[in-house]
């Protein structure tokens, strides 16, 4: 497996993370712009609460970040966008990182419940 190719554990977290229409919605949304929760709720039709998860979510799988500003008024609010990302799947690829996953089943249990919705 090259230096540029995910873990299994990576790929796994990043398809996990990627296998919710909302947070693909997200991804979208943030690749034509970055901007701050309210909006790209509004943006999304989405509650800000719903939102917070899914960017949570994109955020700990490394594929968006946040910053605080502050607006002209002095409010803070949080942008976000996109970080730049790209994976190749192929049969070799997911074959390396297969090899590469870790063996602790209770992880595997809960990135199971992930991908069925239960979390």
């Amino acid at each position: 497996m090259s230096a540029s190719e995910p873990t299994g554990d990576e790929l796994l977290a990043v398809l996990a993370t990627l296998a919710n229409p909302h947070r693909l919605r997200v991804i979208a949304a943030l690749s034509r712009e970055r901007t701050y929760v309210s909006r790209l709720a509004r943006d999304l039709g989405i509650s800000r609460a719903l939102l917070q998860l899914h960017l949570r979510k994109l955020e700990a799988a490394g594929l968006v970040s946040a910053q605080l500003e502050l607006s002209p008024d002095g409010k803070a609010m949080k942008f976000y966008e996109v970080r730049p990302f790209a994976y190749r799947l192929t049969p070799a690829v997911i074959a390396d990182a297969a090899d590469t996953l870790s063996t602790d089943t209770e992880d595997s249990n809960r990135q199971e419940g992930a991908r069925d919705g239960r979390t």
